[in-house]
């Protein structure tokens, strides 16, 4: 289903409480749930996607992790066609690995998968970070570009069976992110020119796909 485009305004670990019986009074025993958080750059999702697995597995839902930052295409790669000043943007992932990846975890049950993540403090991808056991019910995944139409990317809506769309004001966006890249070694004029050029930009496109989630949450303190 495709969500109205109401939102739902609480704390965070409200809304992830809610979105957990959810999950669990629609959960099919003979298959995978994947559930994908999606917003722009600094809305949240990481955090969200910590939470939303902790109180899964609290509820003795065993479950895994599939972040689509995982599929960040490397430094070298991007070098290569000149994309690392632009590096976030929907064509800087391998989004064809992205696809074989959700479909591999929704299909195979009897092995246990690892996933890649991105490691920040590198500015790289890193191979296995995540391990999908085999009796996993509950797959989670977290990214900006969840819901694009286009560039392959709109092959990844179909795989996903609930979207939460994370919805910020753009200031806080703007402060978080500033914040993010000066702790990973920005200088401040730096770190304001990236969100300015990049980050806010690609912020603008993910928003424009908010009315493809089938829950909209904006967390308040």
């Amino acid at each position: 289903m495709e969500g109205d485009g109401s939102v739902r305004e609480a704390p965070l670990r409200v809304l992830v409480d809610e979105l957990v019986t959810h999950v669990l009074v629609g959960l099919p025993a003979d298959r995978r749930t994947v559930v994908g958080l999606c917003g722009p750059p600094g809305a949240g999702k990481s955090r969200a996607t910590a939470l939303l697995v902790y109180a899964l597995r609290c509820a003795g839902v065993s479950t895994g992790q599939v972040p689509m930052d995982g599929y960040h295409l490397s430094n070298r790669q991007l070098d290569t066609f000149g994309a690392r000043d632009r590096k976030g943007a929907p064509d800087t992932f391998d989004v064809a690995g992205f696809r074989d990846m959700l479909s591999r975890v929704r299909q195979c049950r009897d092995e246990t998968i690892y996933a890649p993540d991105f490691s920040r403090p590198l500015d790289e991808p890193i191979a296995a970070v995540h391990a999908v056991p085999a009796d996993a019910r509950v797959i989670v995944t977290e990214g900006n570009y969840l819901m694009f139409e286009t560039g392959g990317w709109e092959h990844i809506r179909p795989l996903l069976d609930l979207v939460i769309y994370i919805d910020a004001p753009r200031r806080t966006l703007t402060r978080r992110l500033v914040r993010r890249h000066r702790h990973h070694g920005r200088d401040e004029d730096g770190a304001r020119e990236w969100v300015r050029t990049v980050d806010l930009p690609n912020a603008e496109a993910v928003q424009r796909t908010r009315s493809r989630a089938d829950l909209v949450w904006r967390p308040v303190p």
